[in-house]
This record gives C-alpha cells, structure tokens and sequence, in this order.
C-alpha cells in the first residue's frame, strides 16, 4: 500500500492535540458488507448501516479492491450520470482514467486524488487503461461521495485533479504515523483539496504500536475507515480492522492506535479519517442522483433521460 510516503517521517511537521482537548468517545463500531460495482469490481461499502445523522455531509463511500487482477481482468464503471454532490476517488495502488460528457478527465495514478464536483449533472466513465487490462495488476482505492448544499446543487461541474505530491505529509507528535492531508485543515497545515462543504480528509499510516491523537474541529464530525491492519479507536480503546468503521462522538480531539501485530499482508495500520461540518437539510438519495426532495430526483432522471446532463460522445457507445 504505498500511495504517497517517505523514508523519515521525523522530517515532517508534527502535528498533536492540546493536552486539555476534550477525547470523542467511539459511538460505534460498523462492518462494510462487500458487493460488486461498475463492471464488476469488488467494493465494501464503508458506511452501510451507519445512521446519516452521523455521515452528515458525507453519503457513501466504497472501498475499491483491495485486489490483485489476472491479465484481462480488470474493470471499471460504464458511463452514468451523477448530480447534486462531489464524488472523490482517491486512488492507493493502480491507475484509472476518467472522461466525462463535456471532454473532461484524466489519469488517477497510485496516490493521486480526483474531486468531481458533479453539480448540476453530467455523465462520466471511469476504467482502467487498456495497458492495465493487458497486463493485469494490483487495484486499491476510495470513492466517497460528499453532499452539497442547497445552494450550490445546480452549480456548474469543476474538477480537481490532486497529484501526490500535491498532499500534505505531516507526521505524529513521536513518528509514529505518517499523515497524508487531501483536504481540510489539521493543526494548522492544509491539505490542498477546495471543497463547497467545509470537511477534513486524510490517509494515515500507524505504525505498529503506535497512538496517534489529532485535534479535531468540535462542530465536525468524525468518522474512521481502515483500509488494512487492526488497532483501536478511543481512549477506552475500542478494537476495529480492516474494513470496519468507527464513528465518533462529540469532543475536539481523535484517538486510533495501531495493534504491536499487524496481519501479514500490511506491515502498518492504514487508516482514512474523515470529518465535515454537517449540511442539515433534506437529503433524498436514489442510484446517482443527491437532492433534497422527492420532486428534484425525478427531474434529474426527466433531465438524464432527456440528454440534459449531457450525451456520451460519439465512438464511446
């Protein structure tokens, strides 16, 4: 799992909460089913089971792979139409490539993040590239799902595209975890995504036995995924692995600590940590479409249908 990394991460900026930082206390601990996605790509579902109340502004998010592909084997998704939120694929190993409906996209390398504001609509497709499909190889990564406003659902779509070594690197107050910041703010360093709703998104490497504790903003929420490994969440130290989900409670400040053994197939406890400032308005959500009310979902299959949200360019049928 390399994604962005470094030799010493004693060189990075520190980062660690006050010590009168009020610690959230774990609400719950959720196990992601796993599924299938686009083509026929493996995926847990991060979030299922877990109560919007806590998710608010984020909706979904699907953990793609981890798997190993045979040459001819890899997959991606056909074209679809999204509207009314941000999709964000963060990709750990691999390579995907996006197009859209109005000549938009690009390559997703290993480490590398794309944030599609989908806004008031469009239609994409996202797959490997033909090498990858010859080739075959090692696929892993994220897509979540971020809810817009009201006020900004029917903006024009924007992309992001985020390099590697675009991100933030930071490390815990010992060395002990490396921090990739995508977006938000931790102690103030920034991570360079530019979001509509104000969140947090980061990647965290643990090593084994060791506790990393951030601040964290009181009016977001909080929320970790594990990627690999095993470790705790809390003070109290409530135990959750490799595609499980914790959610926190209330207090300005994070705790996860990574097991002194870790599985053999990841040597660290690999970790997203997710907050964002909740929307608290309606939230209507059918297949690709996020409003606010049952008459905006219909529109936006009227519009899909209609070719509103674009038409899929001529060849790619």
């Amino acid at each position: 799992m390399p994604a962005v990394t470094v030799e010493n991460p004693l060189t990075l900026p520190r980062v660690a909460a006050p010590a009168a930082a009020q610690a959230r206390p774990v609400l719950g601990v959720a196990t992601a089913p796993s599924g299938f996605e686009g083509e026929g790509f493996p995926v847990r579902r991060a979030f299922a089971g877990i109560d919007y109340k806590h998710l608010d502004p984020f909706i979904m998010m699907d953990q793609m792979g981890e798997v190993e592909y045979a040459p001819g084997e890899p997959k991606g998704t056909p074209w679809h139409p999204h509207r009314g939120f941000e999709t964000v694929t963060y990709l750990i190993d691999g390579t995907f490539v996006h197009r859209d409906s109005h000549g938009g996209g690009g390559v997703i390398n290993g480490g590398d993040t794309q944030w599609m504001t989908a806004g008031s609509g469009l239609l994409h497709i996202e797959a490997p590239p033909e090498s990858l499909v010859m080739s075959g190889g090692l696929f892993h990564g994220l897509q979540l799902w971020v809810n817009l406003p009201k006020s900004d659902k029917m903006m024009a779509p924007r992309y992001q595209d985020i390099g590697g070594g675009q991100v933030k690197l930071l490390t815990s107050a010992d060395g002990g975890a490396l921090l990739r910041l995508i977006a938000g703010d931790i102690d103030g360093h920034h991570g360079p995504g530019v979001t509509h709703t104000p969140i947090t998104m980061m990647h965290v490497t643990v090593n084994p036995g060791a506790e990393l504790t951030l601040p964290w903003r009181k009016d977001f929420n909080a929320l970790a995924y594990a990627l690999a490994g095993r470790g705790t969440a809390g003070a109290d130290g409530r135990p959750f692995r490799m595609g499980q989900a914790v959610v926190f409670g209330a207090g300005d400040s994070l705790t996860i600590r990574a097991d002194e053994t870790q599985e053999s197939r990841s040597p660290n406890f690999e970790v997203v940590l997710l907050g964002g400032l909740p929307i608290r308005e309606p939230m209507m959500h059918y297949g690709p479409f996020v409003m606010n009310t049952h008459a905006e979902l219909a529109q936006a299959f009227e519009d899909f249908q209609a070719g509103r949200l674009g038409t899929i360019p001529a060849g790619e049928h």
